[in-house]
């Protein structure tokens, strides 16, 4: 059964558990993103090795290819993918926005042209819960609608009301899945604190098992992100998990930690491992840059990651330059790693109650650069 504890905090951060049924998830957590059963360039196994305990999947694209009566044919997603651990599913709100020029947007939910070959789609909150469990999630998200930022009054507050009604629907619909996973309620709002307070007590009445922030990291600054979760945190349930979706840079998740988020998704590890950047203890590295081609050095000579220890950034910097399989697959492997044990050291760190002192050394040795360690 679904179940969630807080085993220590340090302030507003928490350090907790997440038990589902396909095993615990510690948090804070980094979910690596496998929108299409699949982590880009990474295996199963190395993400398991890297300190993943959950991954996320997406119910849209899963519902167009292979289809999500097809998987639960074939044993269900877990058994698909080769993933015996929790999967988090995001049920196609963010797909709303991205795709909106392929959709049309009612009370009743959305309509999608395929952007595979044009088929006609429709998602409500039903069908998307349906979907979940079709795919044997642990954890489902209602449908939503998330809207880019700016945006008016106007607009936050139709799409805010507009997903209240399908959390409501979604809610509803999950009383049919079998008893063990969660159903998640989405907050929206965009940048007023006040829509943002009112979704997130409507929310709270319906009864979720946890709370996810979304329309967030849709490019408004930093400041307005941090402001929305300090608007919204006091409201939400001590005894539930708090999930950032989409979010982010390394340093996003150190601020929404401090403030008490317990779960982070993000493309960023993996597309930008694809496009040559590399994170590190030092700060991000491009190996694309020229002044990469003949340096023997590894990218970190003291890591855990044999991808940042054994190979020369003159090598990574060749394999990118020739868009080389490789190169994306080590980049990835080196930067799911990174994320992985930052998460690990900001549990250790919330444990001993040295948050504060461990997010400023983390800031200290991105601002130093390479100079800290070479």
């Amino acid at each position: 059964m679904f179940a969630f504890h807080v085993h220590k905090t340090d302030a507003a951060a928490r350090l907790g558990e997440l038990v589902t049924p396909h095993g615990p998830v510690n948090t804070p957590a980094f979910m690596p993103v496998g929108t299409q059963a699949t982590v880009k360039a990474v295996r199963p196994a190395d993400l398991r090795a890297n300190g993943t305990d959950i991954i996320l999947a997406n119910t849209y694209h899963l519902m167009l290819r292979p289809g999500a009566e097809r998987i639960a044919k074939l044993g269900g997603l877990h058994r698909f993918m080769n993933w015996p651990h929790p999967i988090l599913t995001d049920s196609g709100g963010f797909q709303v926005m991205s795709l909106s020029s392929l959709r049309k947007l009612d009370q009743t939910g959305v309509t999608f042209r395929s952007h595979l070959d044009g088929a006609t789609v429709v998602l409500t909150p039903e069908r998307a819960v349906e979907i979940q469990a079709l795919l044997g999630a642990d954890v489902s998200m209602q449908l939503d609608e998330c809207i880019k930022l700016p945006a008016t009054s106007h607009e936050l507050q139709r799409s805010m009301q507009l997903s209240l009604v399908w959390a409501e629907r979604s809610r509803r619909a999950f009383e049919t899945v079998p008893p063990g996973t969660a159903l998640f309620g989405i907050v929206q709002g965009g940048d007023d604190p006040r829509l943002r307070v009112a979704s997130a007590r409507a929310l709270v009445d319906m009864g979720f098992e946890g709370y996810a922030l979304g329309g967030l990291a849709v490019g408004e600054p930093q400041h307005v992100m941090l402001a929305m979760i300090d608007a919204v945190a006091p409201v939400l349930p001590q005894t539930c998990p708090r999930y950032l979706m989409g979010v982010g840079t390394p340093d996003d998740i150190l601020e929404a930690v401090a403030r008490g988020i317990d779960m982070f998704d993000c493309v960023m590890p993996t597309r930008n491992g694809r496009h040559g950047v590399a994170f590190t203890r030092f700060g991000a590295i491009n190996l694309k840059n020229a002044r990469n081609a003949e340096d023997p050095r590894p990218i970190d000579a003291d890591s855990t990651c044999l991808a940042a220890r054994d190979y020369s950034r003159a090598y990574l910097h060749h394999l990118i330059k020739a868009n080389e399989i490789l190169g994306a697959m080590l980049l990835t492997e080196i930067n799911l790693h990174y994320y992985q044990t930052l998460m690990r050291r900001i549990r250790a760190a919330i444990a001993k109650r040295q948050l504060t002192e461990f997010c400023q050394s983390t800031r200290d040795d991105w601002a130093r650069g390479e100079s800290a360690a070479f």
